[in-house]
């Protein structure tokens, strides 16, 4: 693939931007790279960009740095990689790790993605426990009519019938 600027030697640098919802790519050789002010991709951490630059910088400076007692990882060599060591690194750095992934993730737990039938079978289903939790509370307080209401609504969810 040739340089997008000079049009004479081979691109080496690869660069993709969104701008307005539309992404441009720009191929560059090394020259053109230099001389555009595009920095060598690899004399940056992965880690100054997941966790923010500041964050990255107060690893370095911390005396008394985590280390995985497992495989011996420390938080510097997280910073360089951008990757933990072992599954034990995730307890040990755990503080740390977890302001990072909400700012990467909408949230700690993960839930991935599921068909609509199925969510929809899994609310049906969480209806229907707390419907049978709420009966069971009616009961133990002596609310037979509302009781009875339930039961009906738990047997229409289970019939297949809207409630």
């Amino acid at each position: 693939m040739q340089c997008d600027v000079c049009q004479s030697k081979e691109a080496t640098v690869f660069l993709t931007q969104i701008v307005d919802g539309k992404m441009q790519k720009v191929n560059l050789c090394e020259s053109c790279s230099k001389e555009k002010g595009v920095n060598d991709p690899t004399g940056f951490a992965l880690a100054d960009l997941l966790m923010g630059l500041g964050a990255a910088q107060e690893i370095e400076k911390s005396p008394g740095a985590l280390k995985c007692q497992v495989c011996g990882f420390t938080q510097a060599d997280f910073k360089k990689t951008g990757r933990l060591g072992c599954s034990a690194c995730y307890t040990v750095f755990a503080e740390g790790l977890s302001g990072m992934l909400k700012n990467m993730h909408k949230g700690m737990i993960h839930t991935g993605k599921a068909p609509a039938a199925l969510q929809v079978r899994r609310e049906q289903g969480e209806k229907l426990r707390t419907l049978q939790e709420s009966l069971t509370q009616a009961v133990a307080a002596e609310e037979y009519e509302r009781a009875a209401d339930l039961r009906d609504q738990i047997r229409r969810m289970e019939a297949g019938t809207p409630a």
